[in-house]
């Protein structure tokens, strides 16, 4: 007959140098008392089944380029995510701007003010006085008339600047206003900075022609209204017939030349919170900052530690640009290139996937969706907002950072 020990009792005779096979002769048997560590399931587990969890663990791991480890999840498993308390008001006027503005004008000069129209007159006046009109002069109010204008032909669009004036075409307001050749010799002369020493500006601000006007106008933008929830960034082209080292060409577009912006709208308002002229190589770049991420902290800057969440397409989207924004307390969700070093390389691959079906992988502080909208076709997106991917009960089967971002996106497009 064997003789059974309990694990406490083992334990005590291996402490004592007591060898159980010298027990005379007897089989002896450890059995496991109730207050054991090993759990039950572990207990009666096949080894088979204990080698092939693990396996399973590590296949569901994959580590990127970059040395980012990703964990591929289930779709509707909640993810370990630390969350952050999203911002809960809608875009509002700041305080500052509620106790100025007593009338539609009031509400002009939150955004254009009396000190920009003046340095705006005494520059124009200047140009035209030195280009041979002696007695050339803009007062403030006719200043004014003018960018009424400009507002009214921005609303109403017409083939060319005469048609403005014309009587069946024009709105009747304009010729009111000012006349067509007034108003011509205003936008002859129309600067913005002083043009004898704008030569020594430029060589250190591209945009010297107009910066000190727009810096005062970016600032307005901020001080004037507390954007929402969510933000858009994106790109800009307004069309310019004008020659400069800045020009940009992009075949896409509507108008494919122009001055490129980068763009930080409110989704909710279309309201212009930031916005930044891309003048080429910036020198105060830190070296091996990316632009795009160099663009988003800017833009960013006056709106963190607020919760908010900003929504970006593929140029702008990394893994490091979500780290540094959840850092500052805001989330980032946008569509991102195959091409980043920092993704799995099952999600680049085009494999025989689904049509609608949806792939999940989560690293530290962020989820990786990827989403087949078509055959031969898959859409990566990068969100640090949800803490659980899951698809709608329909055909298409979209996830939730899909349909989130479809509703994000267009803040800038509709601002324009």
């Amino acid at each position: 007959m064997s003789k059974v020990y309990s694990s406490q009792q083992a334990l005590e005779m291996i402490l004592n140098d007591t060898n159980p096979c010298d027990s005379d002769g007897e089989e002896i048997s450890l059995h496991l008392s109730s207050d054991s560590e090993i759990s039950s399931d572990e207990e009666d587990s096949p080894p088979s089944e204990k080698r092939g969890r693990l396996e399973t663990h590590e296949w569901l791991t994959e580590t990127a380029k970059d040395g980012t480890v990703w964990r591929e999840e289930q779709v509707g498993r909640p993810l370990h995510h630390s969350p952050i308390e999203g911002h809960v008001t809608d875009g509002e006027p700041t305080a500052l701007a509620r106790r100025k503005v007593t009338s539609r004008l009031q509400s002009f000069f939150c955004f254009i003010t009396l000190e920009m129209l003046r340095t705006i007159q005494e520059w124009t006046v200047q140009h035209a006085l030195q280009t041979q009109h002696e007695n050339w002069f803009m007062a403030i109010p006719e200043l004014m008339a003018f960018i009424a204008i400009l507002l009214l032909r921005g609303i109403v669009r017409l083939p060319s600047l005469h048609d403005a004036w014309s009587a069946n075409l024009g709105p009747p307001l304009i010729n009111r206003i000012m006349a067509r050749n007034r108003f011509k010799d205003i936008m002859q002369h129309l600067r913005f900075d002083d043009k004898d020493t704008r030569g020594e500006r430029v060589a250190t601000d591209r945009f010297a022609a107009i910066s000190d006007v727009w810096g005062s106008f970016v600032a307005n933008c901020i001080t004037s209204y507390n954007p929402g929830r969510h933000i858009t960034i994106d790109e800009q082209l307004f069309p310019t017939k004008t020659r400069c080292c800045f020009l940009q060409y992009i075949a896409t577009k509507p108008d494919k030349f122009g001055i490129k912006f980068w763009v930080a709208c409110d989704l909710k308002s279309k309201y212009v919170c930031k916005i930044i002229p891309y003048l080429g190589k910036d020198p105060s770049r830190p070296p091996g900052e990316r632009l795009s991420e160099n663009v988003v902290m800017k833009l960013m800057e006056p709106f963190m530690d607020k919760g908010r969440t900003v929504t970006t397409h593929n140029f702008f989207t990394s893994l490091s640009l979500a780290r540094r924004l959840h850092s500052r307390k805001t989330t980032l969700l946008g569509t991102v290139n195959k091409i980043r070093r920092e993704l799995p390389d099952s999600a680049k691959k085009n494999l025989a996937r689904e049509e609608f079906s949806t792939q999940v992988f989560s690293t530290s502080g962020a989820t990786l969706t990827v989403y087949v909208p078509k055959r031969k076709k898959t859409v990566c997106l990068l969100s640090s907002v949800h803490s659980v991917v899951e698809t709608e009960a329909t055909r298409k089967k979209k996830p939730n950072t899909v349909t989130d971002y479809n509703s994000m996106k267009c803040g800038v497009d509709v601002m324009d």
